[in-house]
């Protein structure tokens, strides 16, 4: 990857343009990724701390609602406990989708089986994604990549063991006390696991690595949902626990 493509793509961020208008519909998904594992370095060198992965784009919800039908990969930065609650200006087009996340007791890297992936689970949390449309994301889905694949924060709940079939977990989403939408574990690529698999293989590609102590949002049980001031987000994922997070009016 050119240094100085991630120079322009860097520089673009810095001004507050994340995806640069010059370079519609001029990326590859690799280039794309590429870019946002050479900004994501930036920014840890200037302080941040990547804390793990995310996988989007792994139900049939959401590949229907963006038009794009394989899964796709960002880096976290940051997350925050259930609970956490949000300025009506903190986000740029909010939203979030309703996952569990797990958090790795050991390394996993390259081709790995099922089995392996579940061995390598230390605890899994009931958790929101929270995302930010800061561009066309439909349009242009590798400028999406290239800007981290919406990702903003994470919301954890409380840490539990992984249950024993994590396809059967069901995820009901409220909000303001409605409930809007339920989904199963399997409908993410039929099992959460399994983004752990395509994970580990996709990074590699890249030259990296999942490692013991990060997280990986495992994608969403149902589509994703805007967050508009005003709103109270509650998901209850069965048999494993209930996550929150608000927008103040």
């Amino acid at each position: 990857m050119s240094r100085e493509l991630i120079d322009t793509f860097w520089d673009a961020r810095e001004r507050g343009e994340f995806f640069p208008l010059a370079w519609f519909d001029k990326l590859t998904l690799e280039q794309a990724y590429a870019i946002q594992l050479g900004v994501i370095e930036r920014r840890c060198a200037r302080g941040e701390r990547q804390i793990g992965w995310k996988v989007g784009l792994t139900s049939a919800a959401i590949q229907q609602q963006f038009g794009f039908h394989e899964p796709v990969f960002g880096c976290i930065l940051d997350s925050a406990p259930s609970g956490h609650v949000f300025g009506p200006n903190d986000l740029i087009g909010g939203g979030f989708e309703n996952e569990l996340c797990m958090r790795l007791g050991r390394d996993l890297s390259g081709s790995v089986t099922l089995e392996q992936a579940r061995a390598a689970v230390d605890v899994i949390y009931p958790s929101l994604e929270i995302i930010e449309t800061r561009g066309p994301f439909t349009a242009q889905i590798a400028l999406a990549m290239a800007d981290n694949a919406q990702q903003k924060t994470v919301i954890l709940g409380a840490p539990v063991p992984l249950p024993d079939n994590p396809t059967a977990i069901v995820a009901t989403v409220s909000i303001n006390d409605t409930v809007v939408a339920t989904g199963t574990g399997d409908a993410v690529l039929g099992n959460p696991l399994n983004s752990l698999v395509w994970l580990a293989g996709k990074v590699g590609a890249y030259g990296r690595g999942l490692k013991a102590g990060e997280i990986v949002m495992t994608g969403s049980f149902t589509r994703q949902f805007p967050i508009a001031p005003g709103d109270r987000i509650r998901t209850e994922f069965s048999g494993v626990g209930v996550v929150e997070t608000s927008m103040r009016r």
